[in-house]
């Protein structure tokens, strides 16, 4: 939200206001409030442009304008350039696992199963670990550990993989180690794939026995309870690669049998088909018993995309699911084939496999016609049946369903059973490929990296994986379609936009990524994160983030074709018109689109200076580059990668590392902008060694388009009051990745030489905090002699930063914010007292009242913005309290119904909140409130019945300030106002119900005239004949 700079004085008066105020007070006020204005800007003005030598800067780039080139930015160009390094390095990473899955196929058809084999392997929950004489353990042995910077400083072996299993899995189970031992196959192509590529990270096989190879090698630590529950087999990644999209409908049985126990297990075994699903397939949840219901009654009759937030939706219904009356399976059938049916007819869906999930403990009626009208002879749906319990009562017809309609049957009898009979369903629908040796390649949607929760920008914390399947070559079960396992690599995102630099997209501009679900894969809007308590967590919904939800397009400013966007900076509303390039990634299933902001994104300005010249001032101690920017490539030889960016420009310059591959247009932006700004180290110097103690100013600063900063310290380093500033603690105030400091973007969108003034964060909310170093309370207007300046004592930090040169450079420079003598002897009481403690809080929620009537005289004008979630958001209460209501006789102000950061792609999912937190639904408005700074002055009353209140705003000269001056009577508290905005539920429906354009996977793999459809489960005990049949009724009679 919005947070117009201001300062509030009182007017002098007594507590009880005349009932008119005279037309000629007004004016004087009026007149008087524009000469403090005029008085405090112009004092504000020159002490600015004195401590951060804006003026010498602006003279040393006018200086060199003759010599500048202008370079037009072709969009198109560029974004085909983007597109075409990433593909090249992306196909670097598939030829990397294509390789792993040749070796691993011909080493399998080179070994010949041994049911007696014993094999001793590097098990990565027990390597190092000795006993209690002092000998390693079984599967423990020696394995050298050491951290790795490429692999973000973990303790890795990069000479040899190692072997995870599940807890639930037997470490020396035969089927484990003929699969561990034929899989040593792949160390040594592991370690020459890394030497070939040097960018690669983890390169993996994951087993369809249970067992995961990873490389590099490390250390697996159990979590809390000892147990280890990471299972490849249900990775994204995995089922991707093992099976083609597809459609399902999951009928589970709520009828009254199902209670205790069986329920438990079933609400289970559908959660654990839930996290087998991902953006390509679509899903649907049917409940019966004495009828048929949808367990989320928005998605009836309609399948829905089985993307996180659907899936976290339906898990929480099932938990909610309670067993009663009687089971009529056919009805549920029959809805179910219905479903399928529209859906394929209408090109919706998957387009691909089509399955029914049957969950219950038992079936007796007869189904069978109801397979003969919608399922047979094609048979293009198959059916999984899963029958709950131990009774084997009903197993036959339970594994007949299966049987006669391309499925399989799995009895499920304990929670420890679920996840093993639920993977068996994929091992089925991945027949088709495996037969046909099909190798299709799969990119996942992104999801995170945990290990660089603490370490990197939010929207470059994300992965995506490349994967294959891995099959049986043998001809002797050819038709069984023997699924080995799956192999894949992981590719940080952050690597691919390297390769869109931010110096060649300007101040506002980015790169970001799509999924061909539509789904964001990167952007520098997305917030994957939030924060409980100390720790960093994902959203539920991180991964399925829409580009409409990242970004808002003014409706009623279309022209010629563009949009104009909106950017969102710190809660602060920036208008700009983006022109947007895009263009899809060969080979791969994402698309790249590129956006230019028109005024800082359609030219880049070249400078021309001498290495030698150059050099010398890129050695000034003042200096420094942007770390995370590619000037030169030092992540790939390990010599290099302990250089900063900055000694790898020197070493490249100076021809001491003649290996370094280096941008050389971005280097020699850096060494002509080190040349013009050099003057400023002398500048700054020469004023610290003769400040006045009292200005008050900390720090000056500058930055350039090229990533090179410069900064002075006027005050010991012990007194700066914000230490993390131009830190890598504090990303927004420096250069990133991913976006350009905010003192930086902000600036660049006012007028050359004016000053933009804000409250620095210091806290880790996002929210402006106050940082105060009080030696006295803040003293209340008493009557007496008032003072000539707001209170020394009062520190308040405040950052200034100045466009200097369109395009070029921002200086700025962090003050403590103490006031000076720009008052005189005026009449002025001393700020309010509260008000000590409002610096930096939405003014609508200090003076609802007069930020009604700015708004009203269009010097702020009111924007909403829609939020959509199907989650919730929490605004936390005072303990005891409820929801506020209008309360003020002069005028209310709406804020915000959750409080969460605008450019947040979604407020948070459901989650656990803090005792006295309200959960509110969050599909809603966001009003946000833009300054018009055509008015520059506006003056008015407020009526409150008895009472009138008078205010005065003023624009402060060459800044982003108004000076508002109000008289607020003592019977009149100006109290904040939040007024809930109403949710409306059929519009979350008709959200989550949308079918989105989407690009669908090119291939399919459904059915195979090949495979043996008689495998369907079960064991050689159960089969349907009359014997069995009657076996109950034989039992009961004796």
């Amino acid at each position: 939200m919005l947070r117009p700079g201001y300062v509030c004085l009182k007017l002098g008066g007594t507590n009880s206001a005349p009932s008119t105020v005279p037309e000629t007070s007004r004016t004087q006020c009026f007149s008087l409030v524009k000469s403090w204005a005029d008085a405090f800007g112009g004092e504000l003005y020159s002490i600015v442009t004195k401590y951060s030598g804006s003026l010498l800067l602006q003279k040393k780039y006018k200086d060199v304008e003759p010599t500048l080139k202008i370079k037009e930015v072709d969009g198109l160009e560029l974004v085909k350039k983007f597109s075409e390094q990433m593909e090249s390095m992306l196909r670097r990473k598939v030829e990397a696992v294509e390789r792993l899955v040749e070796a691993a196929e011909d080493a399998d058809l080179n070994h010949e199963y041994n049911s007696s084999l014993e094999f001793d392997y590097y098990n990565s929950l027990l390597i190092n670990d000795k006993d209690e004489n002092d000998n390693y353990v079984e599967l423990g042995d020696e394995f050298i550990l050491e951290p790795n910077e490429h692999f973000n400083n973990l303790l890795v072996n990069t000479t040899y993989s190692d072997i995870q299993l599940p807890t639930n899995v037997y470490n020396k189970d035969p089927a484990i180690l003929n699969g561990v031992y034929m899989s040593e196959a792949l160390n040594p192509i592991f370690v020459d794939n890394f030497e070939r590529d040097p960018t690669l990270t983890w390169q993996y096989f994951g087993s369809s026995t249970g067992f995961f190879r990873l490389y590099p090698g490390i250390k697996w630590l159990p979590d809390e309870n000892g147990v280890i529950s990471f299972d490849c087999r249900n990775r994204g990644w995995y089922i991707q690669a093992a099976t083609s999209p597809k459609d399902i409908v999951i009928i589970v049985d709520v009828s009254g049998s199902m209670k205790g126990l069986r329920m438990t297990i079933a609400k289970h075994t559908i959660v654990t088909i839930l996290d087998t699903l991902g953006e390509n397939d679509f899903v649907n949840i049917i409940a019966y018993n004495d009828y048929v219901h949808f367990i989320e009654p928005c998605f009836k009759g309609i399948l829905v995309q089985a993307d996180r937030d659907n899936r976290e939706h339906f898990k929480q219904l099932v938990d909610e699911l309670q067993a009663k009356g009687v089971g009529t399976v056919s009805k549920a059938l029959t809805e179910s084939f219905k479903i399928l049916r529209e859906f394929r007819e209408a090109g919706q869906g998957g387009l691909c496999n089509q399955a029914i999930m049957l969950i219950t403990d038992g079936a007796v009626e007869d189904y069978e016609a109801v397979f003969e009208k919608y399922n047979w002879p094609d048979r293009r749906v198959r059916v999984f049946t899963y029958l709950i319990g131990r009774e084997v009562t009903f197993a036959p017809n339970v594994k007949w369903i299966a049987c006669n309609n391309k499925g399989y049957y799995t009895q499920i009898s304990t929670l420890a059973d679920v996840q093993e009979n639920v993977m068996e369903y994929l091992h089925v629908l991945s027949r088709p490929m495996v037969i046909n040796h099909d190798h299709d390649i799969i990119w996942t949607e992104a999801y995170m990296d945990s290990a660089l929760f603490a370490s990197q920008a939010q929207s470059l914390l994300l992965m995506t994986t490349v994967a294959m399947p891995v099959f049986s070559k043998k001809n002797e079960t050819r038709s069984h379609g023997i699924l080995l396992g799956v192999v894949g690599s992981d590719v940080p995102l952050r690597e691919l936009l390297k390769l869109a630099p931010r110096y060649k997209l300007g101040v506002h501009g980015y790169a970001f990524l799509n999924t061909n679900n539509g789904y964001i894969l990167s952007h520098p809007d997305l917030r994957p994160l939030y924060k409980e308590g100390k720790k960093l967590k994902p959203k539920p919904n991180y991964n399925s983030v829409d580009l409409s939800e990242v970004e808002w397009e003014d409706q009623d400013e279309i022209v010629n074709g563009f949009s104009y966007s909106f950017s969102f900076i710190q809660k602060r509303v920036l208008f700009l018109t983006n022109d947007y390039f895009f263009t899809d990634i060969s080979g791969t299933p994402f698309s790249l689109g590129v956006v230019l902001s028109r005024g800082h994104g359609e030219y880049i300005l070249l400078g021309n200076t001498s290495v030698e010249e150059g050099l010398h001032d890129l050695l000034q101690p003042d200096l420094s580059l942007a770390n995370e920017w590619i000037y030169c490539i030092t992540d790939i030889d390990p010599d290099h990668r302990k250089l900063s960016q900055l000694e790898a420009v020197i070493r490249f310059l100076t021809g001491e590392e003649p290996d370094l591959e280096c941008d050389e247009e971005l280097v020699q932006e850096v060494l002509f902008d080190a040349v013009v700004t050099a003057p400023m180290e002398a500048y700054w110097t020469t004023l610290a060694l003769n400040m006045d103690t009292e200005a008050g100013v900390e720090m000056a600063f500058l930055g350039t388009r090229a990533g090179l900063m410069r900064s002075a310290l006027y005050v010991g380093s012990e007194k700066i009051s914000n230490k993390k500033f131009l830190t890598q603690k504090d990303k927004e105030s420096i250069f990133t990745m991913d976006h350009f400091p905010l003192w930086y973007r902000r600036a660049a969108e006012h007028p050359p030489g004016s000053f933009i003034y804000s409250i620095v964060s210091e806290d880790d909310s996002g929210n402006p905090s106050l940082s105060t170093e009080q030696k006295e309370r803040c003293p209340a207007g008493d009557g007496g002699s008032p003072p000539s300046s707001f209170p020394a004592s009062q520190r308040t930090k405040l950052g200034v930063a100045s466009l200097q040169k369109p395009s070029l450079c921002t200086a700025g420079l962090q003050t403590a914010g103490r006031s000076h003598k720009a008052f005189g002897k005026f009449a002025v009481y001393s700020v309010f007292p509260f008000l000590c403690l409002q610096t930096g809080k939405f003014f609508g929620a200090v003076d609802g009242s007069v930020m009604t009537q700015l708004l009203n005289m269009g010097m702020f004008r009111r924007i909403s913005f829609p939020l959509f979630s199907v989650g919730t958001c929490s605004r936390p209460l005072p303990e005891g309290s409820s929801p506020p209501k209008s309360i003020s006789k002069c005028g209310t102000f709406p804020a915000p119904l959750c409080h969460s950061r605008v450019s947040l792609s979604r407020p948070l999912a459901a989650h656990k909140h803090k005792k006295h937190d309200m959960l509110q639904p969050c599909d809603t408005e966001y009003p946000v409130f833009v300054y018009e700074p055509a008015i520059k002055e506006t003056n008015g009353l407020i009526n409150c019945g008895d009472c009138q209140k008078m205010f005065v705003a003023q624009q402060i000269i060459s800044s982003n300030l108004l000076l508002l001056v109000t008289d607020t009577p003592l019977s009149l508290p100006a109290l904040p106002v939040l007024n809930s905005l109403a949710h409306n539920a059929s519009v979350k429906c008709e959200r989550m119900r949308s079918q989105k354009l989407r690009r669908r996977p090119d291939s399919c793999h459904a059915f195979h005239p090949e495979e043996n459809a008689q495998d369907c489960g079960g064991t050689a005990g159960i089969s349907v004949c009359p014997a069995l049949l009657l076996l109950p009724l034989v039992l009961l009679l004796r």
